[in-house]
């Protein structure tokens, strides 16, 4: 019995990457042997155990046969005779493909190190095809190593998969998994740049695949492609740290440009309410998380409210607080305000202007939220006040604290 360390854990070490997670492949044992010896069995695919004091994770070497389409369709042989090169000869790609002896050797049958030195994604055997995951993977890491390009065969192959309707086999849960990683990788733009150029993007996520070739106004988007914006957008989100939830708001904030009809173009009068529409499309078909859902709802349908706040009065910033519920969500709000400004800033030499809109609604919020709510609301209602005429006092109050205090905010 022999282990090796495989995979991202060798190409990390190699790159001087930090190393996250050590996965481990076991060559010459089976599953009675691995129990025999501690492991604890994990995997209910494949024989995968969990080391009894490290917990780290040591799978059997296997090899897989395709059985059916799409990415469960296959069939595992993981017998104490399968070698090392048969296990890393059904990984996705040669980077991902080396592995390390427990001496330290490096074992590497497939190029992995070669593909680093030259900064490229290339896939390892013909079996890549077998897996229509592995073509989220690909942009993905894409996206991980934004100066790695993707080697042409490698891309022509991901284009073939599309053509045979292997993607359409993806269930949503995946590939939401593998967009929800993607978009946090250093520079998202990536990850949809390889999608569309393989053809996936336009299965997956159309919604987002027809904003390129849309134009906007260009006084106020210097770039003009709608597709164009949205990708910068995508990566000042990963500049400014967004979390998943900011990201995957930037993403859907302009989905209804879109749809914006040609004699109306390059306006998109209306496109706030398509694209709350469209991300709620989006969010049933991948099933998205309601954290993510709800802010990206909310960011599509008040952007452009953000954006223009600075020349609302008191009462139609509180309008705009309530609306964001940013009274009783402040932390979504400010993830809110984040959205907007990475929309604003993601534009064709803008990447660096300020966004005052965002320091002015939180310090707007912070104002509203020191009124006494409950106090205002027991002299409303001292005074006869009732049912809806609470609300409508405690808002007042509000936005007379705010008439009073917006010159000063920042």
């Amino acid at each position: 019995m022999n282990s090796y360390i495989v995979g991202g854990a060798v190409r990390d070490e190699m790159l001087k990457r930090p190393v996250v997670d050590r996965d481990w492949v076991v060559v010459g044992s089976s599953p009675q042997a691995m129990r025999d010896a501690g492991f604890v069995a994990v995997g209910a695919d494949f024989p995968v155990f969990l080391h009894p004091v490290t917990k780290e994770e040591y799978a059997l070497a296997r090899t897989e046969r395709k059985t059916a389409p799409g990415y469960r369709g296959f069939s595992f042989d993981a017998a104490p005779d399968v070698t090392l090169e048969d296990d890393l000869q059904r990984r996705d790609l040669t980077i991902n493909a080396m592995a390390r002896g427990e001496d330290g050797s490096l074992i590497d049958p497939w190029g992995g190190e070669r593909d680093l030195a030259a900064k490229l994604l290339r896939h390892v055997s013909p079996a890549f095809a077998e897996d229509p995951v592995r073509i989220l993977r690909l942009a993905r890491f894409a996206a991980r190593f934004p100066d790695f390009s993707v080697a042409p065969e490698t891309l022509a192959l991901a284009a073939q998969m599309v053509d045979s309707g292997e993607v359409d086999a993806l269930v949503p849960e995946r590939v939401w998994q593998e967009l929800a990683r993607g978009l946090m990788e250093a520079q998202p733009s990536r990850l949809f740049e390889v999608l569309r150029a393989c053809g996936a993007l336009a299965r997956l996520l159309p919604e987002v695949d027809r904003l390129w070739g849309v134009p906007q106004r260009a006084d106020h988007h210097p770039e003009i492609d709608t597709g164009v914006h949205l990708m910068m957008v995508l990566d000042m989100a990963a500049r400014l740290d967004g979390s998943l939830a900011v990201r995957f708001a930037c993403l859907g904030h302009d989905l209804g440009k879109g749809t914006t009809p040609a004699d109306v173009l390059p306006r998109h009068l209306g496109h706030e309410q398509r694209s709350v529409e469209l991300v709620r499309g989006v969010c049933e078909r991948l099933r998205v998380p309601g954290a993510c859902r709800e802010l990206a709802e909310a960011v599509a349908r008040e952007h452009g409210n953000v954006h223009r706040s600075g020349e609302f009065g008191a009462a139609a910033v509180v309008r705009l607080l309530e609306r964001c519920d940013a009274i009783r969500r402040p932390d979504r709000f400010e993830e809110l305000l984040l959205a907007c400004e990475c929309d604003a800033r993601g534009r064709l030499g803008l990447i660096d202007t300020p966004y005052p809109q965002r320091a002015r609604l939180g310090r707007a919020l912070a104002i509203a939220l020191g009124v006494d709510s409950t106090a205002v609301a027991a002299q409303a209602a001292a005074l006869g006040l009732r049912g809806a005429a609470l609300g409508d006092a405690v808002r007042a109050a509000r936005a007379q604290a705010l008439a009073a205090g917006l010159d000063a905010v920042a």
